[in-house]
């Protein structure tokens, strides 16, 4: 092989390392960008050169040939909670929803059409961010990790028989997924009933299935985590 050749596939070699640091700067992005008051609660699509679109915009500038379905990158659920939860806080692809935002993620980057998802196949992420009073949550997954360890390829495989997927059969799948048992033997939500109990109950006789629960959700997930306190506007540890 040439020296040149070999260079090459060096330099499109990706480390965890830089994995990581993709992921941070997404998490910091999308931290600012959905933390100012008039953030629009919804689904968005950021673009490889990071402007955000929501799904309508998306789909008419995809219509009209102003962007490409190759260049989107991050899919995104933004959405706001009044009041402190423990188990969103800490886990947020754990909720029930978040399982059906992974859901339109993964067929967008199949180029399927569902009700919140248009062909976007450069998809390489999806994100989470949440606002609560006075912090902003972020958490951001490589789709294909997330696919793989949840075995929703498998699960999805049924419906792709057309390039519309109707809201019906994307929750037939959440059902499906939601109904795993992927967190220490307990499914989506068994897991946020016993992390309710611990962290809002004080039971800590649940202390060893929290950590269960905890390190099986950070091995599916493996995702980047952070948080931006809306009052200093600065990063805080996660």
């Amino acid at each position: 092989m040439k020296i040149d050749e070999l260079l090459k596939r060096l330099e499109n070699v990706r480390t965890d390392e830089d994995e990581a640091n993709e992921k941070r700067e997404i998490a910091e992005y999308l931290a600012r960008k959905f933390s100012v008051n008039k953030s629009p609660y919804a689904y968005h699509i950021m673009m490889k050169d990071r402007k955000i679109y929501d799904l309508d915009s998306y789909e008419k500038l995809l219509k009209s040939g102003g962007i490409s379905p190759n260049d989107a990158y991050v899919y995104v659920e933004n959405t706001y909670f009044a009041t402190y939860d423990p188990g969103i806080y800490l886990y947020t692809f754990l909720l029930p929803e978040s399982k059906t935002t992974l859901i339109y993620a993964y067929l967008a980057r199949l180029s399927l059409r569902s009700l919140y998802a248009e062909p976007a196949t450069g998809l390489k992420y999806v994100a989470k961010a949440i606002r609560f009073l006075s912090r902003t949550v972020v958490e951001v997954v490589d789709i294909g990790t997330a696919v793989i360890n949840t075995n929703l390829l498998t699960l999805i495989h049924g419906i792709i028989s057309n390039k519309y997927i109707d809201a019906e059969e994307v929750e037939d799948v959440a059902l499906l997924l939601h109904s795993r048992k992927l967190f220490a033997g307990y499914d989506s939500n068994e897991a946020l009933r016993i992390l309710d109990r611990y962290y809002e109950k004080h039971d800590t006789s649940l202390a060893k299935d929290v950590e269960a629960i905890r390190d099986a959700y950070n091995c599916i997930f493996k995702p980047y985590r952070i948080i931006y306190d809306l009052k200093t506007k600065q990063f805080i540890p996660a």
